[in-house]
């Protein structure tokens, strides 16, 4: 009995120690899965809830998320209520309380950023219309940057054993990255002041940080389809108040920036809008970069 207890220390002895779990992350939208996994690298496991060719205002609240929610530590939104359609049910229905509002689990991005579009008054006749202003902020990579030095923040504060490392890799990712906006600016300089159609109204922070000048849009309401009539008018706009190019999402249908690109003679444009939005947005600097390569030569 003593030799079996014997040879179990120095089996325990030589086996290596096991490592600390990851910090689960789920991740409503791709931008800020990809800005944890940034941030945190092997401290944290990130499920993404939703990917670029999908409308996140609709999105189903299925079983498998919900199992997902259950198990996380910390998720991580825009907030502003564009995940309003689904976040609630899988918060309420998940019983986890590490991550309800106001808890360290529970992150919205929108609540670091100067928020564009704030409504004056709110009447859903207007359309999808978010009280707290639009909520698509990731098109603006200054945006990036002052979400992520708060949610460097935030996984230290939910898991401080390792906020030495979060810390440092958050530095290291603002090096590069404020050296990538630079470089991003210094080339779409020749974009300022160019007119554009948008199909959505989910750009106007790209738009604010290039300079770019919104003339029309090819939903007559937020979230609300295109008529024939409406794009008509678009059209006859045009022919008034010319513009570049018309732009839309990656997870946007065509037909409607297609129609109107071809009869005004412009080009149409699918921007990733987030990580995963095209082959070459594999991450957030790949997001920028093709970003503005694709308007730079729409531009042309």
């Amino acid at each position: 009995m003593k030799m079996f207890s014997l040879l179990q220390a120095i089996t325990l002895a030589v086996l290596p120690l096991p490592a600390f779990a990851a910090i689960n992350i789920l991740a409503c939208e791709p931008e800020w899965g990809a800005l944890a996994q940034e941030i945190g690298g092997d401290k944290v496991s990130v499920y993404e809830a939703t990917n670029a060719l999908q409308d996140v205002h609709h999105i189903q609240a299925k079983p498998s998320l919900l199992a997902r929610t259950r198990n996380a530590e910390m998720v991580v939104c825009t907030g502003s209520e564009l995940e309003i359609g689904w976040l609630p049910i899988l918060l309420q229905q998940s019983g986890n309380a590490k991550i309800q509002p106001g808890k360290p689990g529970y992150f919205e991005a929108a609540h670091y950023v100067r928020m564009l579009e704030v409504p004056t008054r709110l009447d859903r006749a207007e359309g999808d219309v978010h009280p707290g202003g639009n909520p698509h902020i990731q098109t603006d990579p200054r945006n990036i940057a002052l979400v992520a030095d708060a949610l460097a923040k935030r996984l230290a504060e939910v898991d401080p054993t390792n906020a030495s490392i979060y810390q440092s890799r958050y530095k290291a990712f603002t090096e590069r990255w404020t050296a990538a906006i630079l470089n991003w600016e210094k080339q779409a300089a020749p974009l300022k002041g160019a007119a554009i159609v948008v199909q959505h109204k989910g750009f106007p922070y790209l738009e604010n940080w290039l300079g770019l000048k919104e003339v029309a849009a090819l939903e007559p309401k937020p979230g609300v389809e295109p008529t024939s009539a409406h794009l008509a008018e678009v059209l006859a706009q045009l022919q008034r108040q010319p513009a570049k190019m018309v732009i839309r999402a990656a997870y946007n249908d065509g037909r409607a920036s297609e129609w109107l690109s071809e009869r005004a003679k412009i080009p149409a444009v699918s921007l990733p809008f987030t990580v995963g939005g095209s082959d070459k947005a594999k991450d957030l600097f790949g997001l920028f970069d093709d970003t503005v390569q694709r308007l730079l030569a729409a531009a042309k």
